[in-house]
């Protein structure tokens, strides 16, 4: 019941619309009942020139009413029955435009919120809640799951109400007509809601598997395609096929399971509804062969009967529907309530500037049950260049990773001035720090985007100056816009070099006092690393950095050099330092010579 409650809180924001669009529904509901009943007159008075007999006791209204049809001549009430027709059928293809336009109003609202507030929610938890999952699965959550909570309020909640409403008019109408007969058949139907019951329950563990089913298919399709240049290299189409084959036949089993009971409902359902409309076709044919009530009676009861069998049998499809969303919304306040490991202080200050040093003191940081780094001392002055070396699985990016708080230790500190970088907000920790990573990010967008990205009221000037400095600026003017022009989904259309002196200029127009640079100039040619060698190098002046080096040749001339070993630093020194010691830095220098 909680999960039904949560799904049908998303309408709330929208509750005005809701209302106006169920006033609508029970409008249209009413109209249903109101056209049943015109067959009264037509069955009784103008086909058989009889009068219309009810055999229970109406209130003075209604029975005034009756009279009133009964007095009238069959040729001029068939004529005024087909005028109200006319009309009922105009106000019934507005109203029922309406309620439709509304709800699939509010479903479309319903999904932007969802879409809005769950990739609000990404940007809010932190880098070691994607490092746990697939991208393809996070990218369902807001695509798949959203689809189906949006798809359940506009065809599901709208039938819901809806049905209920003509639930409600053919029960009073089929009471008002006689309700002896009402009583029995009132009785008889529930027996439709234990079908529905039990394949719901069914339904809703399907639901489930279904849309995780979908994640891990999405979660192929996002891999293959950003990695389908290994792919190709590696002969790997058949074998991805393949997969993906067997997730998306899986799939198929687990929507045609639900299907065949969603679709076994009807029958069940129907076969009730007809073993009802017997009974009262047997008892009602005996009430008229007695004089007790008029053929058109019967023929109005169990029109009546019918249509109020027809929501049962809407309802039970409905049931299919609502447990997909009731398996999304599920999936999708799984995201809502987790917590950002990373937290901010209500009472954070700011970092302005910084004047001093940075100490790491006794920091431990642990993956799972693997300690990553083992007690790390170090403390690194204002305007000093560190160099971080050593072997892959060192715990020299994750070092880093702690210092803009992408990540926080397990145990120790970091202190920025005396402070500990908890105590400052993440926003004004980060806006002092600059990173250049060794993967390169770029985005779909523009050239001047993705150098001031983070710096949205970067003149273009700025933008100009950090591409020349960056050795860039040439290869950007000779692009068709220039700096207008878009570089594709991941700079697709730059290369490596190119992708990665974009990235560097980035981070020179953003001028922080702190610079990470991990293996910066990896993806450069010679020529281009000895270019912007020679920019870092006065980039570097008055600033703190840390550069994360696999090739040593290029950290040469920095102040110290921090030797990482299975999380621990096992040397400290100048390159000269460490080469007259017999230690791993001179191995490793060694081997790359």
């Amino acid at each position: 019941m909680r999960e039904y409650k949560r799904l049908f809180q998303f309408i709330r924001p929208h509750l005005g619309l809701f209302v106006w669009a169920s006033l609508f529904m029970g409008l249209s509901a009413i109209f249903d009942g109101v056209s049943i009943g015109m067959i009264l007159p037509v069955a009784d008075k103008v086909l058989n020139n009889k009068p219309v007999v009810l055999p229970t006791k109406m209130p003075p209204y209604v029975s005034g009413f009756i009279d009133v049809i009964n007095s009238i001549p069959p040729m001029p009430l068939l004529r005024y029955v087909a005028v109200a027709v006319l009309i009922l059928v105009v106000l019934k293809g507005l109203i029922g435009f309406l309620q439709s336009y509304l709800m699939d109003d509010i479903a479309q609202r319903v999904a932007r919120d969802l879409r809005s507030k769950t990739y609000a929610k990404f940007q809010v938890l932190s880098l070691d809640f994607f490092t746990h999952r697939r991208g393809g699965e996070l990218m369902s959550r807001i695509t798949n799951d959203v689809n189906a909570v949006g798809n359940a309020i506009s065809c599901g909640a709208t039938d819901i109400i809806y049905q209920a409403f003509q639930v409600v008019v053919f029960t009073v109408f089929i009471f008002f007509v006689h309700a002896k007969l009402a009583l029995i058949s009132i009785i008889l139907l529930p027996l439709i809601s234990f079908p529905i019951i039990k394949v719901g329950k069914a339904l809703k563990k399907i639901a489930r598997q279904t849309q995780e089913k979908m994640a891990d298919l999405n979660s192929i399709l996002y891999e293959t395609i950003l990695g389908v240049r290994i792919v190709k290299a590696f002969n790997m189409e058949e074998a991805e096929l393949k997969k993906f084959d067997a997730v998306n036949n899986s799939f198929y089993k687990l929507f045609m399971k639900s299907i065949k009971r969603t679709l076994l409902l009807s029958p069940v359902t129907e076969f009730i509804g007809i073993l009802a409309g017997l009974f009262v076709l047997l008892w009602g044919f005996k009430e008229v062969t007695n004089a007790r009530m008029s053929s058109g009676v019967l023929i109005v009861f169990l029109a009546a009967l019918l249509s109020l069998i027809r929501p049962f049998k809407r309802l039970s499809l409905v049931n299919a529907i609502i447990q997909r969303a009731v398996a999304g919304s599920i999936r999708i306040h799984e995201i809502w309530d987790m917590h950002p490991t990373v937290k901010e202080k209500p009472d954070a200050q700011t970092l302005s500037s910084f004047r001093e040093k940075i100490v790491f003191e006794d920091v431990r940081f642990t993956y799972g049950l693997h300690e990553v780094l083992c007690g790390i001392n170090l403390e690194v002055k204002k305007g000093e260049v560190i160099a971080i070396v050593g072997p892959s699985g060192a715990g020299k990016t994750t070092l880093m990773d702690l210092l803009p708080r992408f990540y926080d230790p397990s145990k120790g500190r970091i202190l920025i001035d005396g402070k500990d970088t908890k105590d400052f907000t993440l926003k004004s920790l980060r806006q002092n720090i600059g990173i250049v990573t060794q993967e390169t990010i770029l985005f779909n967008d523009s050239v001047s985007a993705n150098i001031a990205f983070g710096m949205q009221n970067a003149r273009q000037h700025d933008i100009e100056e950090a591409a020349k400095q960056a050795y860039i600026h040439e290869v950007i003017k000779r692009m068709k816009n220039g700096y207008d022009a878009f570089i594709g989904d991941r700079g697709v259309k730059l290369s490596g070099g190119e992708r990665q002196r974009i990235a560097i200029a980035r981070v020179l127009l953003k001028n922080a006092p702190i610079l990470v640079l991990d293996e910066a100039t990896s993806q450069l040619d010679t020529e281009s690393e000895r270019l912007i060698q020679e920019t870092l190098n006065l980039l570097i002046k008055g600033r703190t950095v840390f550069v994360i080096a696999h090739r040593l040749s290029t950290i040469k001339n920095v102040d110290r050099i921090i030797v990482l070993e299975s999380g621990k630093v096992v040397e400290i020194g100048s390159h000269e330092e460490l080469l007259n010691q017999d230690g791993l830095y001179k191995k490793l220098y060694l081997n790359q010579l």
